[in-house]
């Protein structure tokens, strides 16, 4: 994916102006962007605010540091079956 010019806060910020009332073409000619990207953010960040952008951010770190925990597990898990399996020839029952 492509890396934007302008940090997630600056998009807030550039789409506050709008919905104060800043005509779209203003925007787009003042921070050299298109008008579809002007909508795309829109659709993106629509009605966040600097605070909300930041917990949705800390939320999406810690779910991806939760997935890496829960992928470590299932490869440990997976490594004591194939041991377990090895030492005692199968899996206990029930």
């Amino acid at each position: 994916m492509k890396k934007s010019r302008f940090t997630e806060t600056q998009i807030v910020s550039i789409l506050q102006q709008y919905a104060q009332g800043k005509k779209v073409a203003e925007l787009c000619r003042e921070y050299g962007i298109s008008e579809q990207t002007i909508y795309n953010w829109k659709a993106k960040y629509g009605g966040m605010d600097v605070n909300e952008l930041k917990r949705v951010k800390e939320l999406e770190d810690e779910n991806s540091r939760l997935k890496r925990i829960v992928a470590d597990m299932t490869l440990q898990i997976d490594a004591f079956k194939h041991v377990y399996e090895k030492k005692y020839g199968g899996l206990p029952k029930g």
